[in-house]
């Protein structure tokens, strides 16, 4: 590991965008020397509500797995404060801290001042915590990274979570990058495939080829068990199936007209694994197409920051 991809990171342009793939590798390199915050789930309350948008929503959702906290969104945030009186704390899960957050915090504390207000995020000056209390913000690091990307930003979140070793990751990735074809861009359509224990990943995936691809690139997730349920009756030879699959499973080998690939993770892969491989893959349907996302993400987030009345640069420093 040699940092080479932490310092495109540090030296890129809007001219020299970099593509996912590098953004992976370089949060796995700053990961492997940096230590995380400390992140104990269980002391954000018993039963919290954890609120965020989009991807933030996604990682909530894996961050708060295995508790019996309740999720929401923007939508639903109010009604769900509303209706559930034995809710204990309010999580609020957002790499910016802004945009919806600020909005979110602040009617979480008009709404329910009786109780705790967290904010997990990436941004030590997000807006969002003049209505949190700073003993109630968790800062985790990132990289400087094109926007939306959110790819360190919320992989340190998971890590300090899952405490998963990112040296380990970036190794696996060295080993699956020398399979992965170099003709991926004769395929206009892709098929996901996630083990099921990892289906928090599936709305992030979509999230990645909306953001890339828009309409161009169609990519379509689904869980090894949701794939059997007729989500392939009509064929289509400009589309590719990548099966992501534990290390060590059986399966049944397709035909050799079949357009499949398998890539292989860890016996032990928890989330941080299985979004960064995930992430790397997509970053390399991304090399293999034209530049849909460079050439518009100036103007996209020109519109963005009137939408939310907040400054939002196409590089988030």
């Amino acid at each position: 590991m040699n940092n080479d991809n932490l310092k495109i990171l540090k030296e890129f342009t809007i001219h020299s965008l970099p593509n996912l793939d590098v953004v992976v590798r370089g949060a796995l390199e700053r990961f492997a020397d940096e230590e995380l915050p400390k992140l104990q789930v269980h002391k954000l309350g018993l039963q919290p509500l954890v609120v965020g948008s989009a991807n933030a929503h996604a990682v909530g959702r894996i961050l708060f797995k295995d508790t019996f906290a309740r999720f929401s969104e923007e939508g639903d945030f109010e009604s769900n404060l509303k209706n559930f009186a034995d809710t204990h704390s309010i999580v609020i899960v957002s790499a910016s801290g802004g945009k919806h957050a600020v909005e979110i915090a602040e009617r979480a504390t008009a709404l329910r001042g009786d109780l705790p207000v967290w904010l997990l995020t990436n941004n030590k000056n997000a807006l969002a915590s003049k209505f949190v209390d700073a003993k109630r913000i968790i800062v985790f690091p990132k990289n400087r990274e094109p926007y939306t990307y959110n790819t360190s930003t919320y992989l340190s979140m998971i890590f300090a979570h899952t405490k998963e070793d990112s040296k380990e990751i970036y190794s696996r990735i060295d080993t699956i990058r020398k399979d992965i074809p170099e003709d991926l861009g004769r395929y206009s359509a892709f098929i996901l495939t996630v083990p099921s224990k990892f289906e928090e990943v599936r709305s992030m995936f979509r999230t990645k080829f909306d953001e890339l691809f828009g309409g161009h690139v169609v990519g379509r997730i689904f869980t090894d068990e949701e794939i059997k349920h007729a989500k392939t009756v009509v064929p289509y030879d400009k589309e590719l199936t990548i099966h992501f699959v534990i290390d060590g499973t059986e399966y049944e080998e397709e035909q050799e007209n079949d357009a499949h690939l398998y890539v292989p993770l860890s016996k032990k892969a928890s989330y941080g694994e299985m979004l960064a491989v995930g992430y790397f893959v997509i970053g390399k349907i991304q090399e293999a197409h034209p530049a849909y996302f460079k050439e518009n993400i100036v103007a996209y987030t020109k519109d963005a920051s009137e939408i939310f009345n907040q400054t939002i640069n196409p590089i988030v420093e």
